[in-house]
């Protein structure tokens, strides 16, 4: 059952979410078969004021190690 939260700056429209979503369960189904009705996808709108604090510290910065695609730009 995956369940995706997708973290972004504001901005993107809602058909441009609704796309992406979209675009992230095909992935699933076609990537490891998983069935489109166990998946679900959440996006949340983070203010660049408050990515650091609230995604970069806590989610990604202790979990480099796991993360598949690390991000290529430098907080610090």
């Amino acid at each position: 059952m995956p369940h995706v939260v997708v973290k972004l700056w504001p901005g993107p429209s809602e058909d441009q979410k609704a796309r992406l979503a979209e675009a992230i369960v095909r992935s699933f189904v076609d990537t490891l078969h998983s069935s489109e009705s166990s998946v679900s996808v959440a996006i949340e709108e983070v203010s660049p004021g408050e990515w650091m604090e609230n995604v970069y510290r806590p989610e990604i910065a202790p979990n480099m190690a796991r993360l598949y695609k690390k991000p290529g730009y430098d907080p610090f």
